[in-house]
Parts: structure tokens; C-alpha cells; sequence
């Protein structure tokens, strides 16, 4: 019997070529050669196209403003001429380079391992792509995320822009309103605003990117708002488009919005929705895969294999909405991927600490455990040992002008093993690796004080706050036997 020549069988299939996609591919193609990528879109990753590498070029930008307008504070005056066209000129130009390496190691796998398309369900394994029908060994669904946008904000369509379109501009606006203060609210708006934009930024929530320790969460707070006018928890009421006057200047968006009790009314030229991303999968059809989804249509997953259930599908990267960073949806590819292949031969892969960094100014880190989840996993014990630091007296932050911001450790009572830390402070994406390092190899406070600190750097800031902890075990101690 013939096959049918519009259908066809493979061992893994991977739907996505991004970070996570592209991972998986690897992983799978190293135990079998039956693998197939499947793509809808343009090849290239979102970290390299719309995230962090274009993001880090326009904020590279920024800070280079930012820190010649203020040099006056070191006995040196500078004059600063923001060029906007010549600055987004240069983001995309290294925007394009970033993307053109993903496309070129994608060009080198084998023809017969692509498809461009879109992949849906048909039946559990079974999917179809043009009009082909592909009955698969395992699927892995790597179909990263895109911007969420509110309806409520459809009105303003054509003055509305997610983080994607920022990198597509030619010159810099005049004003934005960023409606977010995540990750992307807080990065972007900043960096605009050091860039000459108009600026003001609107959140809910109390929300100051990933931080929920309050004492980090207020120095970071009136760090920026010294800066610009940023609002974690301001009624915006309406958003309405309009004209007001001939040319591009004259159109825009009025946004209405409530601060500290008082209706004021700003127009702005374009409104940036930053309030988070969704996953991928509306488009795949889920509800025939068989698969168990949870209240967000999001395939029910372990973390530590990615597989959804005890089926044969694999979930990784930002299309599972669980750490959209781009180390963990390299990681997660690779162990989606491999267990895809040896299915049914599941096994855990290693995954590591919590590490998110902020480029922010001041920079944001959370590492490990964050005071949230700590707080609540050791409310019976008194919750957790808290080491903390300031940096506006911190010598080496003081030097070199960046002495704002705060750090605290978390440490477990009993043992005095590091848990977590969160900061809002000067050299937080450096720090932040040597404490992410510090907790994967579960090492203790004194452990982490036995370490060598030079002098001086912003580090003895972090020895001030494991000093503190340090102190605070030992008295628990001391308590514990006198009691």
C-alpha cells in the first residue's frame, strides 16, 4: 500500500524556531535524526528581533546621554545633542546583525527539517501544516509570546505600539505614554526619556518590575521617580485618540488618569503598552491535542521534564508563561527536546537558580527565592534572616556617583543557607550573577562572608549585608541555647 503522499511521519517535532524551538531542535537531533522544525513566522529569536538585544542598544544609547548630561557632578560640563535618527539607525543596524547569526545557523540545517507554516492539532500527535498532515513520535511546542494588548485601547490602534514596533522606528518620538511598569515599562520609558522623549509611566498595582520586598521595592521607587514621572498605581481612565492640528506632531492620543486624588489630562504622541506578554497558542488548536489546560488555555506542564501530563508533548520556552528569560528557554529546549526523543524515557532536567536582571538605572536583581515566597514558606519559623544594605553611603557607590538604591539577602534561620536576594542598585547585573552562583551551590551566609572581598567596590556593599544576617543567625543562636 502507498502512503498518502499528503501526509508524513516524524519522530520529534519542534513548533518554533526561536530560542526555546531552536534549543529543542539541537537536543532532539542528537539522538535522532527524524526530527522537524516547524516555523510560522521569520526565522530569527525574540531576544535577538524584538527583546534583549535591541532593548540593551537603545538603553546603551541612553545611558550614554544620561551620563555625559550629568557629568557635572564629577567638574565636568559636556554638551549632549540627542540625534534620534542616527540613534535608531544604529539599533536596528545591530538589531539586524543579532538576527542575521539565528538566521544563518538556521540556514544550515538541513532542508528536509524545516517547514515554513502554520502548525495546528487535528488529533492527539497528529498535526497539519499546509495542508500536510504530520503524525509525530513527540511534539514540542516552542511558540514563544507576543505582547498582550487590553482592548479597551483599540481605539487608539494607530497610536498604539507594543515594545516590537519600538525598534522599527526611524527617528524618536516626541512624547510616549508607557502604560506598564514591568520589566519593558521600566527599561524602555527610562531609556526614552534619557533620550530627550517626553515621558511619563503608568502602572497598577504597586508594581516596580519583579521586586516584592518593600524596603528594595521604595528605594528603587524613588530612585526613578527623582528621575521622571513614573505612577505604580494611578487610574488611567480613558485613552481617546486625536487631531489636533495638520502633520504627524498634531496627532496622537489624550490620556485622562488620576494621581494622588487629582484628574489631570495629557497628550502624548504615541501610548506604549507594556503590560506583559501572552503565550503563543491560540493559533494551534489545542483543544485537539487532548491535552489538560489551565484557566489561561495554558497546557498543564512539569517544570522539570516540560512534558504536559504523561503525554508525548513537551512545552518550553515563553509559550509555557513560566520564567520568559532567554537562559531558561534555552535550558527548557534542550530538556523538552531530549526528552521528546527518548520518549518514553522522561527524566528531569537540571534547572537553575532564579536569576533576573533589570537594565534599569538603577539596575534591579532578583536572585532565588524571592521575599514573597520566602516570607510565606518560613511564617512559621518568624520568616526568614534579612541582611540589608543601603548604597547612598556605600563607598565605592559614592565615588563613582550611582548611590541609590538598597539591597537585602534572605537567609534560612536554622541553617543560615542563602535563599534569595533582591536589589535595586549600582552594579546589580554582576552582583546579581555572583549571588545566583553563591545560591545554586546552596552555600550559607558565612560561607558567602568567607569569600574574598576587594576594596573597594560596590561588592563590600553585599559583605555589609551578610554581616547583617551574619549578626542575626548568631543571635537567634544565642537565644536558641539560652533558652
Amino acid at each position: 500500500m502507498n502512503e498518502d503522499p499528503q501526509s508524513r511521519k516524524a519522530a520529534v517535532v519542534v513548533i518554533g524556531a526561536g530560542t526555546a524551538g531552536l534549543a529543542a531542535y539541537r537536543a532532539a537531533a542528537a539522538v535522532t535524526a527524524d526530527v522537524l522544525l516547524i516555523e510560522s513566522g521569520s526565522y530569527g529569536t525574540t531576544c535577538a528581533r524584538v527583546g534583549c538585544m535591541p532593548s540593551k542598544l537603545l538603553l546603551a544609547a541612553a545611558e550614554a546621554a544620561h551620563q555625559a548630561t550629568h557629568a557635572t557632578g564629577f567638574g565636568i560640563t559636556a554638551q549632549v545633542n540627542v540625534n534620534g535618527q542616527a540613534v535608531m539607525q544604529r539599533v536596528r543596524r545591530e538589531r539586524d546583525r543579532f538576527v542575521s547569526f539565528v538566521i544563518d545557523s538556521v540556514d544550515r540545517l538541513p532542508a528536509e527539517h524545516k517547514v515554513l507554516g502554520n502548525a495546528r492539532f487535528i488529533a492527539p500527535q497528529t498535526l497539519v501544516v499546509n495542508g500536510q498532515q504530520i503524525n509525530a513520535g513527540a511534539v514540542v511546542i516552542a511558540t514563544g509570546s507576543s505582547p498582550f494588548i487590553p482592548p479597551v485601547l483599540t481605539p487608539v490602534h494607530d497610536r498604539l505600539i507594543v515594545s516590537d514596533d519600538v525598534f522599527e522606528w526611524e527617528t524618536l518620538p516626541d512624547s510616549v505614554a508607557v502604560i506598564g511598569t514591568g520589566v519593558v515599562g521600566l527599561e524602555l520609558g527610562q531609556a526614552l526619556h534619557r533620550l530627550g522623549v517626553r515621558v511619563r509611566i503608568f502602572g497598577r498595582e504597586n508594581t516596580v518590575g519583579p521586586l516584592t520586598d518593600p524596603v528594595v521595592r521604595a528605594a528603587a521607587l524613588g530612585a526613578f521617580q527623582s528621575e521622571l514621572p513614573l505612577h505604580i498605581n494611578t487610574d488611567v481612565a480613558e485613552v481617546r485618540r486625536v487631531e489636533r492640528g495638520p502633520g504627524t506632531q498634531g496627532t496622537g492620543v489624550e490620556v485622562d488618569f488620576t494621581v494622588n486624588g487629582t484628574k489631570q489630562t495629557e497628550f502624548f504622541s504615541y501610548v506604549l503598552m507594556a503590560t506583559g506578554r501572552k503565550p503563543n497558542l491560540e493559533n494551534l488548536d489545542l483543544e485537539h491535542s487532548g491535552l489538560a489546560v489551565d484557566e489561561q488555555g495554558i497546557p498543564l506542564f512539569d517544570r522539570f521534564t516540560l512534558q504536559c501530563g504523561q503525554s508525548p508533548v513537551f512545552l518550553a520556552g515563553d509559550a509555557n508563561h513560566d520564567i520568559p528569560l532567554l537562559h531558561e528557554a534555552a535550558d527548557e529546549g534542550k530538556i523538552a527536546g531530549g526528552n521528546a526523543a527518548r520518549f518514553p524515557a522522561v527524566k528531569p532536567g537540571q534547572r537553575r537558580s532564579l536569576l533576573s536582571i533589570i537594565f534599569t538605572d538603577p539596575q534591579i536583581a532578583v536572585v532565588g527565592a524571592t521575599f514573597a515566597t520566602v516570607s510565606k514558606a518560613l511564617a512559621a519559623q518568624g520568616g526568614p534572616v534579612i541582611g540589608a544594605v543601603s548604597f547612598e553611603d556605600q563607598g565605592r557607590s559614592r565615588v563613582i556617583m550611582q548611590n541609590r538604591g538598597a539591597c537585602r539577602i534572605y537567609a534560612d534561620p536554622a541553617t543560615g543557607q542563602f535563599l534569595g536576594a533582591e536589589m535595586a542598585g549600582p552594579r546589580a547585573e554582576n552582583i546579581g550573577h555572583l549571588l545566583a552562583w553563591a545560591h545554586q551551590q546552596k552555600l550559607t551566609v558565612d560561607h558567602m562572608l568567607s569569600m574574598p572581598f576587594y576594596h573597594p567596590v560596590v561588592e563590600e556593599g553585599i559583605r555589609t549585608a551578610l554581616r547583617d544576617a551574619s549578626t542575626q543567625l548568631a543571635n537567634r543562636n544565642d537565644a536558641a541555647i539560652g533558652g
